[in-house]
């Protein structure tokens, strides 16, 4: 049998992140070749998942990556079984990672698609393939779940926490301007960026509401439309982002103070993190 040094076994511990061993027996099994042991463990680990692969994935974080200068945007949902994994350091590079290939990358249509794509961080790999060191390392199921990329000037935000997180395409502005509004978003969390993305059944519906709601309380026929249009602000405004009271100055509008920076909002991407 092949002798294993304690420098060889460390060596492959420090390589893969597995328990020490793991990494002798796998040594062992391939005659002290690491480059053999290390695949050796990454297939032994993809079949211990293959036999996970139904467990509940209710963690993870939203990732995001932007670059106005080359007019571009991407949001990714990347997802585990546990909360100490979700905020763990490679976990929350991997999905990095996943947005910026999403966005600087050819694009995909589908999670499968842009795991077979380099990553960033190491060309040497296949986002696929980091995945599986992840996975066979945390002993998790990861799981990319959502994602999105928008071909145009993008901004965006992301909570430290992972969610929620906001993409934004603009026209004009700079990066700072997207982002206060990104935030904006997500905290407020509007439906649509102007009045006339509304639905016109609802706003319908709503000035109905409110007109029969007044004359309940006897309002005369000749102001209740008068009444009814001031009624119809706080609609607005807890529907339509550029109708919004701006979260760090409510003197003004969102759509004030984007247009002040020379910013034009085209449209918003909001994702939370809801439990499965």
């Amino acid at each position: 049998m092949t002798k294993i040094t304690a420098a060889a076994v460390k060596s492959l511990r420090e390589r893969t992140g597995l328990p020490m061993m793991e990494c002798k027996n796998a040594l062992q099994e391939t005659g002290g070749n690491e480059d053999a042991a290390v695949e050796m463990l990454r297939k032994q680990g993809k079949k211990t998942m293959e036999t996970r692969a139904g467990r509940e994935t209710a963690f993870g974080r939203l990732a995001i990556f932007t670059d106005m200068d080359q007019a571009i945007g991407a949001m990714v949902e990347l997802r585990c079984e546990s909360a100490p994994v979700s905020t763990s350091d490679d976990f929350t590079a991997f999905a990095n990672d996943l947005a910026k290939q999403l966005a600087l990358g050819p694009g995909a249509s589908a999670p499968e698609e842009l795991l077979k794509q380099p990553s960033p961080s190491d060309p040497s790999k296949t986002l696929g393939e980091v995945q599986d060191e992840l996975t066979n390392r945390m002993r998790e199921v990861l799981k990319l779940t959502r994602m999105v990329r928008i071909d145009g000037r993008c901004g965006g935000y992301a909570h430290h926490t992972g969610s929620p997180s906001v993409l934004i395409e603009v026209e004009g502005g700079t990066p700072e301007l997207a982002k206060d509004v990104s935030m904006h978003i997500a905290s407020q969390n509007p439906e649509v960026v102007r009045k006339e993305d509304l639905d016109a059944a609802a706003i319908a519906k709503e000035r109905e509401i409110l007109s029969e709601a007044a004359r309940k309380e006897g309002k005369p026929e000749k102001i209740i439309e008068k009444m009814v249009d001031g009624r119809m602000r706080t609609f607005y405004e807890s529907k339509v982002l550029c109708e919004q009271p701006f979260i760090k100055d409510d003197k003004l509008t969102v759509g004030q103070f984007a247009e002040q920076g020379g910013m034009k909002i085209l449209r918003f991407v909001r994702w939370t993190l809801d439990k499965t």
